[in-house]
């Protein structure tokens, strides 16, 4: 599992770099296939190719559906200041822990279930490329595949081992407002600041954020105008959205697209929207949780879940009724941060977890 670990993390792959996560797409196209797998490459135009892997009889049986991404937030060259390496029981490099650690896991569990169970069990292993940019190419491939499985098993990287039972849905937003630029000493009333208008913007924006119900609201770049003695005639914001259901999910879009300049002279236009619907833990969820501590009590370990704030292709999965598990994957802290790591030692115990999941449901 090391071995594959290391080779996994040293070929880097930045979402934005489709010539490397092609190159990686096809690795593990080979890769899938030494074991066994049926295996797909789906190209695509705007970023990286996905691989799709097979593996069991059909019969008619709804398959259990594996999901992971290659892609990672680092740039090309982080390993030469990253370094893959392992000390004291910890994996280090860029992409380890989110989620090239769970890719390895997700495969040796079906490995396991092969070679070792002897089982034929009809499973289907889905890698995208693009998660990291909200899954702009392969969303439709993901749904696709929830759609006709009988649960999805999400390989997303797990916070001191919980599972990952509800996601809070993601809605991006660009605001750009328009003013009238003018001298700012000779006739500044003659003018609209936009930064100005932008300004009340963002405090009404900021004033969703509610600690009791989970939203929160944030506008995370700010520019405008083009130099300090003109009143500025344009600014933009970039704001994220983050809710815990679909009714909430539908009040805070039509609040942000629905914006109205302070000052009636300035023009705001927003543009936007959920980009992933949250992934409410429902009854099939709570039924998976009850499912997987029981099989981890049987190895020796208990589980945890929690509500992750951040979204993964799991909240795709969950909208569409599929009984999803998400957070399956390594054991670690320290997405997209230069912490980032995995405790080694708890790779074949989530591995095995997978395996029992697959072979029991």
């Amino acid at each position: 599992m090391l071995r594959d670990l290391e080779e996994f993390v040293t070929r880097e792959t930045p979402t934005m770099d489709k010539a490397r996560t092609d190159d990686f797409a096809g690795f593990l196209a080979d890769y899938a296939g030494d074991l066994g797998g049926e295996v797909e490459i789906l190209p695509a135009k705007e970023r990286g190719n996905h691989v799709r892997a097979s593996w069991g009889e059909k019969n008619g049986e709804k398959p259990i559906l594996l999901l992971g991404h290659f892609d990672t937030v680092w740039p090309a060259g982080t390993l030469e200041r990253m370094p893959f390496r392992i000390e004291d029981g910890v994996g280090r490099g860029p992409g380890i822990f989110d989620m090239k650690g769970g890719l390895v896991q997700g495969f040796w569990a079906v490995r396991a279930l092969r070679e070792v169970a002897g089982m034929d069990r009809n499973i289907v292993f889905f890698c995208n490329s693009d998660e990291e940019t909200h899954s702009t190419t392969s969303r439709p491939l993901v749904e696709k595949e929830a759609k006709e499985a009988a649960a999805a098993l999400v390989l997303e990287s797990s916070t001191d081992g919980k599972l990952t039972t509800a996601r809070k849905g993601v809605g991006w937003f660009d605001v750009r407002v328009t003013g009238r630029e003018a001298h700012a000493g000779v006739n500044p009333f003659d003018g609209v600041s936009a930064i100005d208008e932008l300004a009340h913007v963002i405090l009404k924006l900021h004033g969703y954020t509610d600690a009791e119900t989970g939203t929160t609201v944030n506008v995370g770049i700010v520019e405008g105008g083009t130099a300090g003695n003109v009143v500025a005639g344009s600014a933009y914001a970039n704001v994220n959205l983050r809710v815990v259901d679909e009714q909430e999910a539908e009040r805070m879009e039509a609040e942000i697209l629905g914006l109205q300049p302070h000052n009636e002279r300035a023009v705001v236009k927003v543009s936007g929207g959920m980009k992933r619907p949250p992934m409410e833990r429902g009854e099939s969820t709570a039924r998976l949780i009850e499912h997987a501590r029981k099989l981890a009590e049987e190895m020796g370990f208990g589980l945890e879940e929690h509500m992750s704030g951040g979204g993964s292709d799991g909240n795709f999965c969950a909208a569409l009724g599929t009984p999803t598990l998400d957070g399956l994957g390594a054991v670690g802290k320290g997405a997209h941060a230069e912490s980032e790591h995995i405790l080694v030692g708890k790779m074949p115990e989530r591995a095995a977890l997978v395996a029992r999941l697959i072979q029991t449901l």
